[in-house]
């Protein structure tokens, strides 16, 4: 039975209509899985760029840090340096004192004789030469003869050794130390400085601890006192 127009135009719309509810479906489904697709890609890139940035922060936060102990290292190290040189000084002007204090020995004339005496006499025993020049300052020279007459009358009496010694009456030691005599033997290969100067120096590395401990108190970091 042959279909009239009617019933073909009928058909054909009914297949568009089919055919256009599979396409919008399909459209639908491609639009749902593009969708899908990229909320999965957006958040994977958002996700990456939240850790990129923690990272970022992360470093910068471990450089910010570093650069805290590193400054706080160096301000310590400088502070530290300060209170050395703040001690250091101080132990300076206590020994410049000293210093002062060693001069004013000389102006009692015969304590300063009994301690040139003293001097000389140390000196020759450490020699044990027959002929010792000295030099002392120009304003001990006088005094400084007298005390080689009861420096060399010892020197004989304890070793039994005789001693010339001559002080030099041109070549005198600087006026404005302390005081004290420099020993000459063999034209000079021996020389045995005992200058007041000298021998506070000797005694003060002698005792430089204890003044430390003395001005600042034991050192807790300190292990061995010898």
């Amino acid at each position: 039975m042959a279909l009239s127009d009617a019933d073909v135009k009928k058909q054909i719309k009914h297949m568009m209509a089919f055919i256009e509810q599979e396409a919008n479906e399909k459209a639908e489904e491609i639009d749902a899985k593009a969708e899908e697709e990229f909320n999965i890609e957006k958040g994977r890139l958002v996700q990456e760029q939240r850790v990129k940035i923690m990272e970022y922060y992360e470093k910068k936060e471990k450089q910010v840090e570093l650069q805290k102990k590193i400054q706080s290292s160096n301000m310590l190290n400088q502070a530290r340096l300060k209170v050395l040189k703040a001690r250091e000084d101080h132990i300076r002007t206590v020994l410049d004192e000293a210093k002062k204090g060693v001069g004013e020995l000389t102006r009692n004339q015969s304590q300063y004789k009994e301690i040139l005496r003293k001097l000389i006499l140390q000196a020759l025993f450490q020699m044990l030469e027959k002929e010792v020049g000295i030099r002392c300052r120009q304003q001990d020279f006088k005094l400084v003869q007298s005390s080689v007459v009861l420096a060399v009358e010892e020197y004989h009496k304890t070793t039994g050794l005789d001693c010339k010694i001559v002080v030099d009456p041109e070549n005198f030691l600087p006026s404005d130390m302390c005081g004290g005599v420099d020993l000459f033997a063999q034209r000079g290969k021996i020389k045995i400085s005992n200058t007041l100067e000298k021998k506070l120096e000797l005694i003060s590395q002698q005792l430089l601890p204890d003044i430390r401990t003395a001005l600042f108190g034991s050192n807790p970091n300190r292990r061995f006192m010898d």
